[in-house]
């Protein structure tokens, strides 16, 4: 399915997935972000700020930026580390794709350089998979370990969802995960609910992986 390289008005390079019920998908090369999904209607489903600085090394708020090595500030680097204002690369050896009908993806890459390892002294390479279907956004992060030695990582999508009534929205699958409330000093708990509703601010949560 067609997937095109543009360049904004800023100048940043941009992928354009179609497909063909009418969805689309744009996904930056800087940062690895995507900043737009629309439905067959055309309606926008990702919310950018008005107030996003679309100028590098400025993260950009809205859409889904990656949050790696690092989540929020629960370590020494940069505010949710430094991959989403990084210059990333089309994966030019790219796991094979599944077969599938109907469906269009990128495939991009974000290997450590110098500057990364003065902050970070870990060898890496961090690759995502975009892919769009009907009704369906799918991403696919890995993580290889370029190192000689394990080391720990945190990774997050942060979500920015368009919502018209947040009343209406429910989350769903979390049940009896931990997480870490930043409202409530940070304590930890166990999530109890079936489906997480919305009525006002909300907590955040992160997960430690091994590799």
């Amino acid at each position: 399915m067609p997937m095109n390289l543009v360049h904004d008005v800023d100048g940043l390079p941009r992928i354009i997935l179609t497909e063909p019920t009418g969805s689309s998908a744009e996904v930056l090369l800087y940062g690895g972000q995507v900043v737009s999904w629309k439905n067959e209607r055309r309606e926008e489903l990702l919310f950018m700020s008005s107030k996003a600085n679309w100028k590098p090394p400025r993260a950009i708020r809205g859409g889904i930026p990656i949050c790696f090595p690092q989540f929020g500030n629960l370590g020494s680097l940069e505010q949710h580390g430094f991959a989403r204002n990084r210059m990333w690369s089309l994966d030019s050896d790219p796991s094979p794709l599944p077969p599938a009908n109907n469906q269009s993806s990128v495939d991009l890459i974000l290997k450590s350089t110098e500057e990364d390892l003065k902050i970070w002294p870990r060898c890496f390479e961090l690759r995502l998979r975009v892919t769009l279907s009907a009704g369906r956004l799918t991403l696919i992060p890995r993580v290889r370990n370029m190192d000689n030695k394990t080391f720990s990582f945190m990774f997050t999508l942060c979500n920015y969802f368009s919502v018209s009534d947040i009343s209406e929205v429910r989350v769903e699958g979390l049940e009896t995960l931990d997480y870490f409330d930043n409202l409530n000093n940070r304590q930890r708990f166990t999530e109890q609910a079936d489906a997480i509703t919305f009525d006002g601010e909300v907590v955040l949560s992160y997960f430690h992986i091994h590799v």
